[in-house]
């Protein structure tokens, strides 16, 4: 940013650009409700599915271990999630 004019610092900076909140559309909130809907019932039905054919202890730990980080990821991208 050194070589550029001021013109050129203060079209980068625009708000726009630099992602303030007010100036971003947000989807629809309908469509989200949906998307939850689908992928809760998508997910309900694979991990019946797991559920049914696990046949040993290994197969358990696999399971924990897929079930627990998914369950960091959903903690790491939570929008209420403090910054640092």
């Amino acid at each position: 940013m050194s070589n550029m004019t001021v013109n050129q610092r203060n079209e980068m900076e625009r708000a726009t650009l630099a992602g303030s909140s007010e100036r971003i559309r947000r989807g629809s909130e309908r469509g989200a409700a949906i998307y939850n809907g689908v992928a809760l019932i998508i997910g309900t039905a694979l991990s019946v599915a797991a559920l049914s054919v696990i046949e040993g202890w290994a197969q358990w730990v696999v399971f924990g271990v897929i079930v627990a980080t998914v369950i960091g990821f959903m903690i790491a991208i939570s929008p209420n999630r403090k910054g640092w």
